[in-house]
């Protein structure tokens, strides 16, 4: 076999394989659009929706609340609110959690009343060091008589006991997500407890889990040299939207908010309208309606909030932030590109494969193989998030005795060669195989299917984009390719971040 034929031989292999995909045993000679039809949704009265897909594989459900709230959503003052609020959401309810709520919600509102006299005093010009020592001691004689109120982990306990294996939340910068899995016989059960979390929560030991969330940025953040550069990073990329600032927060924010100030929050942002809750398993649909209208239908309903307002202006150039620590050198490159509902995100997908995702990339091939003037490289697309407009990112780790600038170098030759050659076609076809069998491989999961659900639905605008994904992969041409990499990677749209060794300066 000469060469074109064996090439075409390959190119040809190549699409068998990816329409083999669409016929997969999971897939059951069904396509996505038979898929699509056993999924029933519905609204409840006070706005909440449910999408529950019924699979009977094994006596197990999955569930995934998605808030459509994350650190985008806050404000100069109480950054890091929504991943506070994600911790409190474990600390139990008016009858979970407690031994006594009565008693204990009396202190608790003592608790906050001492805290903004303490507050009040530290932020005057000459605070009464002897007042607030005081105050201090009275503020921790209160905690620890609320402490004999509380039954901790009263609420993950009662999930685990049921058998709950997978009690999990998460924030990011776009929202805030709560995942459990129960036995099938548990669906009610987890209907009472979780729609009592919403309707009734009590956010109980808030300074502790504050300490908590403070010794979490110091952690992630400020004893990392790269999460420090992560985070000016993200405030020199994003000078207006609110991407500019990490999920944990500023440690004076943290410091600084309230109680009160979370259950404002929790309020304009975890009404049923700004909720979605998806459902995958071993369930049946109209049932599951029927427990979602008994137990979370009494939850009053709200406004949607207002979506964010800011978007982020054009950059007029290059920008650059350096960081000094005790560490080894590292690069990030960032260019500002859209949402990921724009009509060019499938491409930049394809070009960020393309260049930088896996060992048999340009970049790995270049800079650690060929070169050897990296130990490290790739491409992120997507950071912080991906709701709003957000960046595209290149990174590389200098090999010992290599610069960051010589890594750069090298970067810029690879992106330059894509503005001015067509990927080859071999190159597309492996981003279109890959990507199609990465989500065919999390549909099968019942855990990433109802965490998709509720993405394509809040995120996408739609659950049923989640089933036209493939369609829009296929579609992606060398063209479209060639056509991003020269719209959005240009010098004066991107920001250089860059980790320099203390020791070299």
């Amino acid at each position: 076999m000469n060469v074109k034929n064996r090439r075409a031989f390959s190119w040809g292999l190549g699409l068998l394989l990816l329409g083999c995909l669409m016929l997969s045993p999971f897939l059951q000679a069904q396509n996505f659009e038979a898929i699509a039809k056993k999924i029933k949704v519905k609204t409840l009265k006070n706005g909440l929706k449910f999408i529950v897909l019924e699979r009977h594989e094994a006596p197990v459900v999955y569930f995934h609340v998605y808030a459509d709230v994350g650190s985008a959503n806050e404000s100069y003052g109480i950054t890091g609110i929504s991943h506070l609020l994600e911790h409190m959401a474990f600390k139990g309810t008016k009858t979970v959690g407690t031994k006594n709520y009565e008693e204990e919600s009396k202190i608790l509102e003592e608790m906050d009343a001492l805290y903004a006299r303490i507050r009040a005093e530290e932020a005057k010009p000459h605070p009464d060091e002897a007042k607030l020592k005081k105050m201090k001691a009275e503020f921790e004689a209160l905690r620890q008589k609320a402490k004999e109120y509380v039954i901790t982990d009263e609420f993950v306990d009662l999930l685990m006991q049921e058998g709950d294996r997978s009690v999990n939340a998460y924030t990011s910068n776009d929202a805030t997500q709560y995942i459990n899995s129960l036995p099938s016989n548990k669906v009610e059960f987890w209907m009472a407890i979780t729609s009592d979390r919403f309707l009734n929560p009590v956010f109980r030991e808030f300074y502790k889990e504050k300490e908590v969330v403070m010794e979490e940025r110091r952690l992630s953040v400020e004893t990392r040299p790269l999460g420090r550069l992560l985070e000016d990073f993200q405030a020199t990329a994003f000078k207006a939207h609110p991407y500019h600032h990490e999920v944990i927060g500023h440690m004076s924010d943290i410091q600084a908010i309230t109680r009160e100030d979370v259950r404002h929050y929790f309020r304009k942002y975890y009404n049923p309208a700004n909720l979605t809750v998806a459902i995958v398993g071993d369930v049946n649909p109209e049932e599951v309606f029927r427990l979602a209208e008994l137990y979370f239908g009494r939850i009053p309903s709200g406004e949607k909030p207002e979506p964010v307002r800011t978007v982020e202006p054009e950059q007029w150039g290059e920008r650059r932030v350096a960081v000094e620590a005790m560490a080894q050198p590292f690069l990030l490159i960032g260019y500002h590109r859209p949402s990921v509902r724009h009509q060019d995100n499938f491409a930049l997908e394809a070009l960020a494969s393309i260049l930088g995702e896996g060992r048999s990339s340009r970049l790995y091939r270049r800079l650690v193989k060929e070169t050897q003037v990296a130990i490290e490289c790739g491409v992120i697309n997507g950071f912080p998030g991906d709701k709003f407009p957000h960046l595209i990112i290149f990174y590389a780790v200098p090999a010992r005795g290599h610069s960051v600038q010589e890594c750069l170098g090298l970067i810029e030759e690879e992106i330059e060669k894509v503005k001015k050659e067509l990927p080859k076609q071999e190159e597309l076809l492996k981003y279109k195989r890959q990507a199609g069998m990465s989500l065919l491989q999390q549909m099968k999961s019942h855990a990433r299917m109802a965490a998709l659900l509720t993405y394509a639905e809040v995120i996408l605008g739609d659950w049923r984009e989640l089933f036209r994904q493939i369609e829009k992969i296929n579609a992606v041409t060398a063209e479209d390719v060639q056509r991003v990499a020269r719209k959005y990677l240009i010098k004066k749209n991107r920001t250089i971040g860059e980790l320099v060794p203390q020791s070299s300066r």
